[in-house]
């Protein structure tokens, strides 16, 4: 029972660190600490080996990945084709559908495998410029940046995301896994989602909000320098549209990724397939926008600090629930769910969902969860693209609650707006929608 008490605990603990803007390599040691004196484990032990252990085994893993995807995404910052990208969706659909707009600039830059920190930041200020217009409320801009990078794009099939390469790796599955049913429940979230956001806006500016920057609200609080650096970048807008690159070049590369990654994915590893496609978009984007390109060295080395930024913090959240599944209650844990009554794939969605809710990270969360459910569910003789699509779909579920590391960027450092004001919707967006798809995927693979 103790320990049952110390895993929520911690949990809440790891929640409440995050919100309050602690470190989280900082706040997941914390909580491992919390859920190893709980669980009655050697507290050394914990930290030096099984908290390690988790720790570097994910970074050797997917370091690559992280690196290159990190470059790609710091190239198409540099280049200024992410910029472009999101122009044109502006000045295509216009501020009479300017949360469509938002949300498709960023949903076309992540399934092209651009980092996700590289889409917040360039799409925020045309998001502000289009919300702006329209007069909608500011707190929204962070929902429609999370759903549409972090929804039906990154779990989607033929996502270059590693949220749908991970399981490649323990279903002997391909970026594709899934088929037709993978593609309607990724088209359900899309629909269903933007139908939920676009609701909520119109609700919101018929009870009298209208658009209002955060500092404008409280100038004596300035959260983010982003935010008061969003009316600069808006009055620049018109004189550097001009200096970016045409919008079919910038977005060929993100083309080239997809393609590249699901052809080369049906005959050889995916993650070795993913590498050599995000190498592919480096280059080709580098020659191809060179003269937008001043410093090459300059934008790996960026990209690269970014990328072990982002996997340290990953591997962190990892190593906390390597430590969380030393305990007996998570053994306990994954038993009930093992042996719950229904579908099996009922339980394996639960089990990955649970997990990544655990760590705050979807990879991190897969990372954990499937060395010890795949084996057990292929065992059974489940079908593993059901398996790859239903862990993907679940790994983007209850892993969006606040401590997430992306939500806390978004709302924080890249719109700064707070928790109280911006979370709400996209807790709809990115947990209850995802959730939903996730057991209408269930019910179809279970059927068909």
């Amino acid at each position: 029972m103790i320990g049952v008490v110390g895993l929520v605990l911690s949990l809440v603990l790891l929640i409440y660190l995050t919100m309050k803007g602690i470190n989280i390599i900082i706040a997941a040691l914390l909580s491992s600490v919390l859920v190893a004196v709980t669980g009655g484990l050697n507290l050394a032990t914990a930290l030096k080996e099984d908290y390690m252990s988790g720790f570097t085994d994910y970074f050797s893993s997917w370091f690559l990945v992280f690196l290159l995807g990190a470059i790609f995404g710091k190239v198409m910052q540099e280049t200024k084709s992410a910029e472009s990208i999101a122009q044109w969706i502006k000045h295509t659909f216009g501020t009479k559908r300017a949360v469509f707009a938002v949300v498709a600039a960023a949903a076309i830059m992540t399934y092209g495998g651009v980092s996700l920190f590289v889409v917040g930041f360039a799409v925020y200020p045309i998001a502000v410029s289009l919300f702006r217009a329209a007069n909608l409320p500011h707190r929204f801009i962070p929902a429609a940046l999370v759903f549409g990078s972090i929804s039906f794009t990154m779990t989607a099939p033929g996502s270059p995301e590693i949220q749908n390469i991970i399981p490649t790796e323990y279903f002997g599955t391909t970026p594709t896994a899934g088929g037709f049913i993978g593609f309607l429940c990724a088209f359900f979230v899309m629909v269903a989602g933007g139908f939920w956001l676009g609701r909520l806006v119109r609700k919101a500016k018929e009870d009298g909000e209208f658009f209002m920057l955060p500092q404008e609200m409280a100038s004596a609080k300035n959260e983010s320098a982003s935010a008061v650096e969003a009316g600069e970048l808006q009055e620049k807008e018109q004189t550097e549209i001009k200096q970016l690159p045409a919008i079919l070049i910038s977005i060929l590369p993100l083309a080239l990724v997809i393609v590249l990654l699901n052809i080369l994915g049906q005959f050889m590893n995916p993650t070795t397939a993913l590498l050599i496609a995000l190498a592919a978009g480096i280059a080709f984007a580098s020659i191809t926008m060179s003269k937008f390109l001043s410093d090459f060295w300059g934008s790996l080395a960026i990209g690269t600090q970014n990328a072990l930024v982002a996997l340290a913090n990953t591997c962190a959240v990892v190593g906390f629930g390597s430590v969380a599944a030393q305990v007996s209650a998570f053994d306990n844990l994954v038993d009930s769910l093992v042996n719950m009554p229904g579908p099996p794939l009922l339980s394996l969605a639960l089990g990955v969902t649970i997990v990544c809710g655990i760590t705050g990270s979807a990879s991190g969360g897969l990372g954990i969860a499937l060395p010890i459910l795949s084996p057990i569910y292929l065992s059974q003789g489940l079908d593993p693209g059901g398996m790859h699509r239903i862990s993907a779909l679940a790994s983007g579920g209850i892993d969006s609650l606040p401590h997430n590391g992306y939500v806390v960027t978004t709302i924080r450092a890249i719109c700064g707006e707070s928790h109280k004001r911006a979370y709400k919707p996209i807790f709809i967006l990115s947990v209850l929608v995802p959730l939903i798809a996730m057991f209408l995927a269930v019910i179809l693979y279970s059927i068909f």
